[in-house]
């Protein structure tokens, strides 16, 4: 009976195994393509026939449930899982994946009768209920109601074969929460991190104005803080009630979670419209360590518009966010990315098997469309899926085939792609949100991820393939070159790190306002820019907005529309930097705007003012070569972007992108080997045929 019983566990758990493509020690063994599903959405009954579409056009993961607790939990305490059910049977008969997300995001209506609490009061009053992510994710009836589906759920699902991992909430933030509750919490956190009064009036100088705080009593509400050294602290104790929260879920899962599952998050961008920059209310890099594998939605333009940079931007911090045994980046999954999306995203022919594969380039493991099927009332009802609201084949869709099918052909391949970058970017989400309290004016809105996308536009343009850092990265020595966007506050530790790390020979950019202020957002006493200036080897204490000031002599030869200054200029003097280039203008014309200076074994660069895109683009370019890092790749450049890895049998990777509606004709300059959509070869030297929106994946011999 025991050796019976023995022989079914073991089958049980290689059937598993066999499904999924995941154990606790081996990544997954294919490529994912996948939507996301709600049964409870659908006008009528048609599971049958949403999976017999989704077999034919390759889907082999769904994602479910994370937005559904008002169908999940109707009433306090009742629930019904048979939407759940459904599906997971469904798809597990047809061979396809699931991932179960966890319903908290959006709160149900009984709840919130019951516990108005509940409802998040930011710093423009009570939320009112409709709206998901309004809640106070620290409020404790929230909390135990959240505690107790997640759980009803894990009990109900824990050992269904179908299911490979799961989503814990989803696009978690603080929501701005700042009520009279998480203002107590705030104080109860300052208490741990400064000890006493005087050191958190010192640090923050709140002399200022009668601010000055004499009692934990008197501690007031930051709603109304006009001190930026205490906005900012709130701000990083909220992105900390987002780790906090992601953890606690994650550690509730993981108590149910079988061998071989995973439990990931959906994290996401600055919204413009579509996925911008660093997300302002989220540190991602330490809300991800509970997780198995990080995920992301990434959503751009299409069209005339589409550049791949979004695609690239979202996946190179993604997979930045978890990094290996030796330091490296891990793969990611693509949670939630556009298929037919808004009016203007409905993609032109070609472009959605770009998009797909770009993600794929970046080292994305799964790419899964949100969702399967256009809804057909509320707020998201012109959000489009990969079906449009008749339920029936469309060019999207019959275009998603093709990926589908080549997912699969190509996954041994294409899978698990090791990327190994020698350029970084260091952004800080302290000086992202200390510089967007200051910025350049009380009356200027650039902000700080206006600053940082041209220079990461820029470096993706040239070709140059890029990670992502931040302050607690501790593996910035692998690294040949660092791009550091307005740093605008630091701590002393990490500023001292930065210089030894261009003593120890490391290349290095920064824009003007970086190292001004300390972490409390403090500015430093020093002649600017203080700790850096020792490698920089300038000094600056003035600056001014530019009017109508140029770059004398043009020195990177962008011509006159491009030779221009912009919003800020810092009028800086060298001391042992060389000057490569200074402003032009009657009276700021004896300071420089550009400098170098060669400090130990490295090379540190400072762009005090902000340019135009091309001479951002010239700066860096000159910064890549000088690094020794300019090469083959950058024999291309946009609209041709080239990414390139080492799959599971050690072979290089080189994907090859047309971004652009013409047909292009390009030398290929990388070693010969064999395109594998069309299973060709190709030689080095030789010419490299794409049409409009066109790819080639080369796999290097």
């Amino acid at each position: 009976m025991q050796t019976t019983i023995a022989r079914y566990v073991l089958l049980t758990i290689c059937l598993f195994r066999s499904l999924t493509g995941f154990t606790q020690s081996t990544p997954p063994a294919k490529l994912l393509y996948g939507v996301a599903y709600y049964d409870e959405y659908m006008p009528y009954e048609r599971l049958d026939k949403d999976i017999a579409m989704m077999k034919e056009s390759g889907i082999n993961v769904v994602r479910i449930a994370e937005s559904t607790w008002g169908t999940v939990e109707p009433q306090d305490g009742v629930f019904n899982f048979s939407h759940i059910d459904r599906v997971l049977n469904a798809m597990h008969k047809a061979g396809i994946r699931v991932i179960v997300g966890t319903p908290t995001y959006a709160v149900p209506t009984w709840l919130v009768r019951k516990y108005p609490d509940v409802l998040a009061i930011t710093p423009t009053g009570p939320n009112r209920y409709g709206q998901r992510q309004n809640m106070d994710i620290t409020n404790p009836h929230y909390r135990f109601h959240a505690e107790r589906v997640i759980r009803k759920i894990m009990e109900h699902v824990k050992d269904h074969p179908a299911i490979i991992g799961y989503q814990i909430d989803n696009e978690t933030k603080a929501y701005n929460t700042a009520g009279p509750d998480v203002q107590k919490q705030f104080v109860e956190y300052a208490k741990a991190k400064f000890g006493s009064l005087d050191s958190l009036n010192k640090a923050f100088g709140l002399d200022y104005w009668s601010n000055r705080i004499n009692s934990w009593d008197d501690f007031p509400s930051m709603v109304g803080s006009i001190n930026g050294s205490q906005t900012a602290e709130f701000a990083k104790f909220q992105r900390k009630l987002v780790t906090d929260f992601l953890a606690w879920q994650a550690a509730i899962v993981n108590e149910y979670k079988r061998p071989g599952q995973f439990v990931t998050q959906n994290f996401d961008l600055e919204w413009r419209g579509y996925s911008f920059g660093i997300q302002p209310d989220v540190d991602h890099f330490a809300a991800a360590k509970p997780l198995d594998i990080a995920g992301i939605d990434i959503y751009h333009p299409t069209q005339n518009a589409l550049t791949g940079i979004e695609i690239a931007l979202g996946g190179d911090l993604a997979r930045s966010m978890k990094v290996d045994g030796s330091n490296r980046g891990r793969n990611y999954l693509v949670l939630e990315t556009e298929a037919q999306g808004f009016a203007e995203w409905l993609p032109y022919p070609g472009q959605l098997r770009l998009q797909a594969f770009s993600h794929l380039a970046s080292g994305a493991n799964m790419v899964s469309y949100w969702p399967w099927h256009s809804v057909h009332n509320a707020i998201e009802t012109y959000w489009k899926g990969l079906l449009s609201h008749d339920f029936q084949p469309n060019p999207t869709f019959d275009e998603a085939k093709t990926i589908g099918k080549d997912f699969e052909r190509l996954s041994p391949q294409l899978v698990n792609l090791k990327k190994t970058n020698q350029v970084a970017v260091l952004f800080s989400n302290e000086a992202l949100t200390a510089f967007n309290a200051f910025r350049f004016g009380w009356y200027n809105r650039d902000t700080y991820n206006d600053i940082l996308r041209p220079m990461y536009d820029a470096l993706y343009r040239m070709n140059v393939g890029v990670d992502f850092v931040d302050p607690s990265s501790t593996n910035l020595q692998q690294y040949k070159l660092i791009v550091v966007p307005v740093l605008y506050a630091a701590s002393d530790e990490l500023l001292h790190r930065l210089n030894n790390y261009v003593k120890n020979g490391g290349h290095i950019v920064y824009t003007f306002k970086s190292g001004f202020t300390d972490q409390n957002v403090k500015v430093r006493t020093q002649v600017q820019p203080a700790i850096i200036g020792e490698a920089l080897g300038i000094t600056y204490s003035q600056f001014t907005t530019p009017q109508n000031v140029t770059l004398k002599g043009d020195p990177y030869g962008v011509g006159a529309e491009h030779n221009k200054v912009k919003t800020w200029m810092e009028l800086i003097t060298p001391t042992t930097a060389k000057v490569m280039a200074y402003y032009d203008h009657p009276v700021w014309g004896k300071y420089a705007a550009v400098t170098q200076n060669a400090f130990g074994k490295g090379l540190a660069t400072y762009i005090g003012c902000w340019t135009d895109d091309a001479i951002t683009e010239k700066i860096l370019a000159d910064a890549v070569k000088k690094a020794n890092l300019w090469g083959d790749a950058q024999s291309l450049a946009f609209p041709i972007i080239t990414r390139q890895g080492v799959n599971q049998q050690g072979k290089t990777i080189q994907y090859v992108f047309n971004y652009s509606a013409k047909p292009v004709s390009v030398t290929y300059p990388f070693a010969n080997g064999r395109e594998l959509l069309q299973g060709q070869s190709v030689l080095k030297n030789g010419k490299l045929e794409l049409e409009p929106w066109g790819i080639k994946i080369i796999e290097v011999n």
